[in-house]
């Protein structure tokens, strides 16, 4: 994703940047709508998911196809250059390294607060839990991606 996805967008593109556009790269990447109910924003208890992956009832049968929750963060160059990083320094740290700047931490935390609610209710819907993958997605520009898996 980082090293040819994210290599096609340009400086200007970063005029626009925000969430959506990551989850949008994420969403043309894993659309499957012959295994998964694809979904954006979806309703969650007057709480809005960023992008799910259900399987679909047809496919259920199938263990190895896992119902998925992912919750997106961007932090654009200017955030993280009040940081005194730059984006040629941000390509150069490592993952762990990136894991613990304070705003990634903040981003990370804030959207993994998230995927405990949606875990909980989905969870209370599909009554699976071994089936489903919450991730939380934190993107620094378009440089790098950090992630951790929630539950």
């Amino acid at each position: 994703m980082e090293s040819k996805y994210f290599a096609v967008f340009n400086n200007r593109d970063y005029r626009w940047s925000n969430e959506l556009t990551i989850k949008t790269a994420f969403l043309t990447l894993l659309f499957n709508d012959t295994y998964y109910i694809m979904d954006s924003e979806t309703a969650l208890q007057r709480r809005y998911s960023n992008l799910t992956l259900i399987v679909r009832p047809n496919m259920r049968q199938y263990p190895a196809l896992l119902d998925m929750v992912l919750e997106f963060k961007y932090l654009g160059l200017k955030e993280l250059g009040v940081l005194g990083v730059s984006a040629e320094q941000v390509r150069g740290i490592s993952r762990a390294e990136l894991q613990q700047l304070p705003l990634v931490v903040t981003a990370l935390q804030d959207a993994t607060q998230q995927l405990q609610q949606y875990q909980a209710v989905l969870v209370a819907k599909y009554r699976e839990p071994q089936r489903l993958r919450c991730l939380a997605v934190v993107a620094l520009g378009f440089e790098r991606l950090v992630w951790e898996g929630v539950g």
